[in-house]
């Protein structure tokens, strides 16, 4: 029979596939690293059994012991999965800036979250890392682990996923992409494959507002400036991060990487957050300048289902002023004026309705227009000063059905119609109908474009 007896047995030998599409105008290969293929989906399953094994090792947990650790989330879920098989119990620290996702994901396995303020300085005592510095001193039997400054973070790599990227390049790597947060991954590779072979190029990527890239630099520790990108990038030091293997650092902006992100999922197949997408990013420029032969490899963090509410979200682009123009549809803008009302409901009336019945719900519902609709299909359209203006003169219309009054139909439009196209429509028309695949799925006003463009 063929079994493992335990889920962390599944961590690590990762697979490795070559990027076709989003790499451009290079002699090299570009390989990228699937840590999303780890059990919990991040690169961060990797350093928790460690973690925890070499804390029991120095007596500094005992059985039925809390951890408590600052995290953005997947490291928080690789702590899980050692510590449910280890029987310890879990809190995580983490700020505002972590993607509902993994807070609940986190919940679900049975860990327990404190939120904390993404805007609190190193200094300030609400620091995420600073919380979890202070409750694990102050709880009987707590641990905090720490990730930044823990030697068996970066030695999961330099033991394991180092070796695992020479292997599966049969030492042909030339070039190596990671991005900097704890600082474990970049500098466990980056010293395992330096020794292998010094001239591997160690390539950071950092987001711009990070202070890492002007410390590599200048060897000043300035303060770092917001950035939306989750997992990376520093204010502090971490004592994990080894500048002395890395060759160049280079910044990517939340926009660059959030789009790079959603063109893996869509051009390669590859389903990634934020960090992997800015990864990603600094490959592409990087790879131009690759020769023939030249192999360059970049991790792929983790897995885009944890930013569903963000940068894989088309509402949450647009609310950061992310998403181009051009991709602007109307089914974006719809799914925004659900968001903001509470659903995407058509208010309709049908061609049989009365009169009466049809000025009665416009009036309650404080509507001046109303799509008139039959089995789902536009039949024709009620304005209200119209319909007023003829049962002015003949009250008898009153109780006449609606298709006696009615007036041609509002222009069903595709949900892919991007937002500039979809304009000229409504100059002749006071509102749309948006047609989702056969369905009419809403219905937009001249007033909600404004709004939500």
């Amino acid at each position: 029979m063929n079994y493992i007896t335990s889920i962390t047995e599944l961590i690590g030998n990762t697979p490795m596939i070559k990027l076709n599409r989003v790499v451009e105008g290079t002699e090299g290969l570009v390989l990228a690293k699937l840590e999303s293929a780890n059990p919990g989906g991040s690169v961060k399953d990797r350093i928790g059994i460690r973690m925890i094994d070499a804390a029991e090792r120095d007596g500094r947990i005992k059985p039925g012991g809390l951890l408590i650790e600052p995290t953005s989330g997947n490291t928080g879920i690789g702590l899980l999965l050692a510590a449910t098989r280890k029987n310890y119990r879990c809190l995580f620290v983490m700020t505002d800036k972590a993607s509902v996702e993994r807070v609940r994901y986190l919940k679900a396995m049975g860990a327990d979250v404190l939120i904390v303020p993404s805007a609190a300085k190193p200094s300030s005592p609400e620091y995420y890392y600073n919380t979890a510095q202070r409750l694990a001193a102050e709880i009987p039997n707590a641990l905090m682990l720490n990730q930044y400054d823990n030697p068996a973070n970066p030695e999961a790599h330099y033991f394991g996923t180092g070796p695992e990227m020479w292997e599966q390049t049969d030492g042909t790597i030339t070039h190596f992409v990671a991005g900097m947060g704890t600082g474990g991954t970049i500098s466990g590779c980056g010293r395992f494959l330096k020794e292998k072979n010094p001239d591997i190029r160690v390539i950071a990527a950092d987001p711009m507002g990070s202070s890492l890239k002007t410390y590599k630099d200048t060897g000043r520790l300035v303060e770092a400036l917001p950035y939306l990108i989750e997992g990376v990038g520093q204010e502090r030091i971490p004592g994990n991060l080894r500048f002395d293997v890395v060759d160049e650092v280079v910044n990517v902006a939340d926009r660059d990487a959030f789009a790079m992100a959603r063109r893996l999922a869509r051009e390669e197949g590859i389903f990634c957050g934020g960090s992997s997408g800015m990864n990603v990013v600094v490959a592409a420029r990087k790879a131009r300048e690759l020769k023939k032969g030249d192999v360059m490899v970049v991790i792929i963090c983790d897995t885009g289902e944890r930013y569903l509410t963000k940068h894989h979200s088309d509402e949450w682009l647009q609310e950061k002023g992310f998403l181009e123009p051009e991709k602007m549809t109307l089914q974006v803008v719809l799914q925004m004026k659900a968001v903001r009302n509470g659903g995407t409901k058509i208010v309709a009336v049908t061609p049989a309705m009365s009169v009466r019945e049809a000025l009665d719900l416009m009036n309650g519902q404080g509507f001046s227009q109303l799509p008139v609709m039959e089995e789902n299909n536009s039949v024709g359209s009620l304005r209200d000063n119209r319909v007023m203006a003829a049962v002015m003169e003949d009250r008898t219309l009153l109780d006449h059905p609606v298709r006696d009054v009615m007036e041609p139909g509002f222009p069903v439009v595709p949900h892919t119609t991007d937002v500039s196209n979809a304009i000229r429509y409504l100059k002749d028309s006071r509102a749309i109908l948006i047609e989702d695949y056969g369905i009419i799925a809403g219905i937009l006003t001249r007033h909600d474009l404004v709004e939500y463009t």
